[in-house]
C-alpha cells in the first residue's frame, strides 16, 4: 500500500519544494503591496516622491502597478496550493494576457486611450480581461480541487497498490478518522489498518502469500 501516512498524517504539504512555496508567497505578497502602491498613487503625494508629479503620470504609473500587481497575485496563489500542470500552465497564460494588457496601457495612455484617431482603450481592456478571467479561473479550480483533497468530510477514496495491482476502496468518514488516528499513533495499528484496508479491496496479504506457498 502506498501513501497511507500522507493520506492520514495531515501533511499535506510534505514533499513539495518550500523554495516554490516561499517564493509564491512572496511574490503574492509583492502583488498585493503594487495594488495597495498604485491606490496611493493616485490618491496621495506619493506619486510625486515616484516620479510621476502630474494627474496624467500618475495614473498611468497607479494604472501599471496595479496591472501587474492582480496577476502577480494570481501566480503566487497558485505556486503556493498544491497545483496541477494544467492549472500552473493555465495561470501562466493568463497572467501572459495581462502583462501584454499592462504594455498596451503603458504605449496608449493618455494619448491613445479614449482620444485621437487609433484608440486602444478596448483592445487594452479586452486583453486584460480575458488574463485576468483565464487567471482567476485556474486559481479557482486550484483551490477547490485543494479543498476536496484535503476535506475528510463524506465518502473518502482510497487506492491501494501491491505488487502492481491497484484496487480502490471507499470508506465512511468515521472509518477514516479511525485508520488516521491508527496511522498518526502507529505502535503496531498501522499494520492492521493496511491488513483491513488490502482485504477490503481484495489484495491478498503477506500471510496470504506465505499460507499458499505452504
Amino acid at each position: 500500500m502506498e501513501h497511507l501516512g500522507d493520506a492520514y498524517g495531515g501533511r499535506r504539504w510534505e514533499g513539495r519544494d518550500p523554495r516554490r512555496v516561499y517564493a509564491g508567497a512572496a511574490l503574492a505578497i509583492l502583488g498585493a503591496l503594487a495594488v495597495v502602491l498604485g491606490l496611493l498613487v493616485v490618491t496621495t503625494p506619493v506619486g510625486g516622491w515616484l516620479g510621476a508629479s502630474d494627474l496624467r503620470a500618475a495614473e498611468k504609473l497607479a494604472g501599471t502597478l496595479g496591472g501587474l500587481g492582480i496577476p502577480a497575485m494570481l501566480l503566487g496563489v497558485v505556486a503556493v496550493l498544491p497545483s496541477s500542470r494544467r492549472e500552473n500552465v493555465g495561470v501562466i497564460v493568463g497572467a501572459g494576457f495581462c502583462l501584454a494588457g499592462v504594455a498596451l496601457f503603458r504605449v496608449a495612455y493618455p494619448e491613445r486611450w479614449t482620444t485621437g484617431a487609433e484608440t486602444l482603450a478596448f483592445e487594452t481592456a479586452m486583453a486584460y480581461f480575458v488574463g485576468s478571467a483565464l487567471a482567476f479561473w485556474f486559481v479557482f479550480t486550484a483551490m477547490a480541487s485543494f479543498r476536496t483533497r484535503n476535506n475528510p468530510q463524506g465518502m473518502v477514496r482510497l487506492e491501494l497498490t501491491r505488487r502492481g495491482e491497484s484496487r480502490t476502496v471507499t470508506v465512511s468518514r468515521e472509518e477514516y478518522q479511525r485508520y488516521a488516528e491508527a496511522v498518526r499513533s502507529d505502535g503496531g495499528e498501522s499494520t492492521q489498518v493496511i491488513r483491513e484496508l488490502e482485504s477490503r479491496a481484495g489484495l491478498r496479504s503477506d500471510g496470504d502469500d506465505r499460507r499458499e506457498d505452504d
